[in-house]
């Protein structure tokens, strides 16, 4: 029978990039990670179910579990699986808001509600998951209809390249909106990371620069 690890991460795939660079440059290699298809997001109903297996099919195997999901549109379906099963998830919303911190996503929001966010991942991956799942490389005549309500564009940045940066902006032109760059860091997600592993080193939270 395998031994009993420490901790295991139960993660969105839209985070896998930052929690990698986490464990590399803390050096949490008694951290072990399961992550869910970032396209859940398109299903937020089944996020809790599809939680849940990993955490029920993984409980033996680990002293702590951490889940690594904000409520991502479940409605609090995700917390109130959550409390059944007795495991804790990083505090949020969204990865917005734990990227960013509580106080500074509610100043964002309350500065201009009409607010499309970015993140690191979702600069990568904008082609894919919001013009083609939304149709828009074939019918850019809907954009009006997605995003009209809309006045700007926030990176929310964790590792920021000149790269990123320039495409964020580019996403902003092509969107017709105002622009504006916050750099967040990992936020929430390297604290509460820390918390669970809770190595004798103090947690380094710059892994963007390693």
């Amino acid at each position: 029978m395998d031994s009993v690890r420490g901790a295991l991460v139960i993660a969105c795939g839209a985070l896998a990039r930052e929690i990698a660079a986490l464990r590399r440059v803390n050096g949490w290699a008694d951290l072990d990670v399961c992550y869910l298809p970032p396209q859940l997001h398109n299903r937020p109903e089944r996020i809790a179910h599809e939680v849940q297996l990993q955490i029920r099919a993984h409980r033996e195997r680990y002293q702590r579990i951490l889940v690594a999901y904000g409520d991502c549109g479940t409605g609090g379906g995700l917390d109130a699986m959550l409390r059944t099963e007795g495991v804790e998830r990083i505090p949020g919303a969204h990865c917005y808001e734990f990227f960013a911190s509580p106080a500074v996503f509610a100043a964002l929001a309350d500065a201009e509600p009409g607010t499309f966010y970015l993140t690191d991942f979702l600069v990568r991956h904008f082609d894919q998951l919001v013009v083609r799942s939304l149709g828009l490389d074939r019918h850019p005549e809907l954009a009006p209809m997605y995003f009209g309500n809309y006045r700007r564009v926030v990176y929310l940045a964790q590792a920021p390249s000149e790269a990123s940066l320039s495409k964020a902006q580019a996403i902003a032109a092509r969107l017709q909106l105002q622009f504006q760059f916050q750099f967040t860091g990992y936020g929430g997600l390297a604290s509460r990371l820390h918390e669970l592993v809770r190595p004798t080193g103090p947690v380094s939270a710059d892994a963007w620069q390693a």
